[in-house]
């Protein structure tokens, strides 16, 4: 439920809304810091409109500009709480404020601030979290948050060169497939009842079209239904382990996709190292966070192995080399900045060198994929025209 209240604070008369189980909570809440509640009444459900709604919601985009304001205003000397406290102010959006409020609340009560991070699991990961305690117990709190900053935009600026990269060829298929279902069911069919009254040889490709052009007539509302329903148990299954699994081998086995993919997971994977090993986190809980931070399985199931067997007492360099799928220059690099002392060094430049070599797949990934479905849309294109025009030059020529 959520209350609206007046409050008197100091000279000053502030008007809010919070979310609340109950009115008494909310004067206990306004005592308890220091306010001296005017008035409280509960915000009926009917005034919250739907853009109120989506304004709840927190994205990506708003964890990384809490992180860099944060980040900037601990490093400039201002106190957690003196600068969550600006940032409520600052912040326009309700969900991310009351997110901010809650954490705020939470220090205010005794926690620290990684235990209130955790209470937006789906906002905070385990690497923002485990960094946050890092912080906290070296004292380096800032200079951590600045360093995590770094990371969620580097990723936020990967993701956002992959998503375009497959956005457009993605919009022109869906468009394609639309119109070529509208065409065939609803266009075509018209054209083709001319062939009828005439007597004459429809070649192949008409007569093939005919009968799929037939069969989405008569069966649309079924085909549409399989569709969908075929998308429906395809992320269902895809939310399974082994259906995770299985999705995530054969997208490696892709040509050009499947090394963008690689190459992406190697980014994060030795980006992520490199921060939490400098951060002063032992190896293995470093790779315990590494394999719940990566999302393909079969990347997670080699750091898993790789994770039993440094703990065994293997070197990480060796341990990356038996599993036979991470590439000979992450082994070697590893194996040096294990010998120098300078492993975190020596990954955070890896991961520079991978989101490089990610770049490069990904221009040849919409080099490639450009010119194909200019070839497939030519070739529907084709098939339609000479499946409609061919009989009408035939007929034409039987008039002669």
């Amino acid at each position: 439920m959520f209350f609206k209240y007046k409050a008197l604070k100091g000279n000053e008369i502030v008007e809010k809304k919070i979310e609340a189980n109950s009115v008494s909570s909310v004067i206990e809440f306004l005592q308890k810091n220091g306010y001296f509640p005017i008035s409280v009444s509960e915000v009926k459900e009917e005034q919250i409109g739907f853009f109120d709604f989506l304004n709840k919601t927190i994205s990506f985009n708003d964890i990384v500009n809490f992180t860099r304001q944060v980040a900037i205003m601990i490093n400039a000397g201002l106190t957690l709480i003196d600068s969550l406290e600006i940032l409520k102010k600052q912040m326009s959006k309700p969900g991310v404020q009351k997110m901010i409020n809650d954490i705020d609340n939470d220090i205010k009560g005794g926690s620290s601030f990684s235990a209130a991070l955790k209470k937006y699991p789906d906002n905070f990961s385990s690497l923002y979290i485990a960094l946050v305690k890092s912080g906290e117990a070296s004292g380096k709190l800032g200079e951590i948050l600045l360093r995590l900053a770094d990371n969620l935009e580097k990723e936020r600026e990967f993701k956002s060169k992959l998503k375009g990269a497959m956005i457009y060829p993605a919009i022109i298929l869906i468009g394609m497939f639309v119109v070529m279902f509208i065409m065939i069911t609803f266009v075509i069919p018209k054209l083709l009842g001319l062939y009828k009254d005439f007597n004459i040889q429809l070649p192949l490709t008409t007569q093939i079209l005919i009968i799929i052009s037939s069969f989405s007539v008569r069966f649309w509302p079924l085909i549409i239904l399989a569709i969908f329903s075929i998308v429906f148990f395809v992320r269902k299954y895809l939310k399974t382990r082994l259906g995770k699994s299985n999705f995530d081998h054969i997208s490696l086995r892709l040509p050009i996709l499947g090394s963008v993919i690689a190459i992406s997971s190697l980014v994060n994977s030795t980006r992520t190292l490199a921060i939490l090993i400098g951060a002063g986190i032992s190896i293995l809980d470093a790779l315990s966070i590494v394999i719940e931070t990566t999302d393909n399985m079969v990347y997670q199931n080699a750091f898993i192995n790789v994770s039993h067997k440094v703990e065994k007492g293997q070197s990480l360099g060796t341990s990356l080399e038996q599993e036979g799928i991470f590439p000979p220059i992450l082994v070697q690099m590893s194996l040096v900045g294990e010998q120098t002392g300078n492993l975190d060094d020596t990954l955070l430049r890896l991961s520079k060198y991978f989101e490089v070599e990610s770049e490069i797949a990904i221009k040849s990934l919409t080099s490639l994929i450009e010119p194909m479905i200019l070839v497939i849309l030519g070739l529907g294109v084709g098939f339609l025209v000479l499946s409609v025009i061919t009989p009408i030059y035939n007929l034409t020529s039987s008039f002669q």
